[in-house]
């Protein structure tokens, strides 16, 4: 059974969108950034402890954490509107990169690694951010936007995974699991399944 350590539903949906039958164990664990932390090593350990937090016997969990990177800083999610409205206009008409850690961990073996997806967002006017930010989206989003939602009208290009973006890499989640000996395609009847 593939267990996810996240009660994002962005993830979810994901999972199911590719087929991948799952369920759901958030992992509660301490998401504060270590002092001189790097962006990268934040999300790949986030990702191990989350993974780690919610095994059980031969389950395989899943652990993912995805934050945005502006500058060399990681934004993480906005405490409020006027926090979410120096991130946007931080974000106006620049590119940034999103980084996502994935972690698969099963029987005490753990194997990980991150997914980057550069993104440039065009630039916004008062007005624009002004909409966006009333529209509630940015308030539970790393760098205050959801590719998948109304920031779309933003995005002017994308360099890499989309799904990263949204916050699970799918093809680094393929190949993670293969890594770790998960035969995760199989033909069926009713078609190609996806199971571990």
């Amino acid at each position: 059974m593939l267990v996810l350590a996240s009660s994002s539903p962005r993830r979810a949906e994901l999972l199911r969108a590719a087929g991948i039958n799952f369920t759901v164990r958030a992992a509660d664990i301490d998401e504060t950034v270590k002092p001189d932390e790097l962006p990268r090593d934040y999300v790949l350990r986030l990702s191990r402890e989350k993974a780690r937090a919610v095994v059980r016997g031969d389950e395989l969990a899943l652990g993912a954490d995805t934050t945005v990177v502006i500058n060399g800083q990681i934004a993480g999610k906005p405490v409020d509107d006027r926090d979410a409205e120096r991130m946007l206009r931080a974000l106006g008409g620049r590119w940034h990169e999103v980084l996502t850690g994935v972690a698969l961990t099963r029987a005490g073996k753990t194997v990980s690694d991150i997914a980057s997806t550069r993104v440039k967002f065009a630039e916004l006017s008062e007005a624009e951010i002004n909409w966006y930010i009333s529209t509630g989206e940015p308030m539970d989003k790393a760098g205050a936007y959801a590719i998948q939602g109304h920031a779309a009208l933003f995005i002017e290009r994308i360099e890499g995974s989309y799904s990263n973006v949204v916050g699970l890499p799918l093809q680094l989640v393929y190949r993670l699991a293969g890594r770790m000996g998960v035969e995760l395609l199989r033909i069926a009847d009713c078609g190609l399944r996806i199971g571990v």
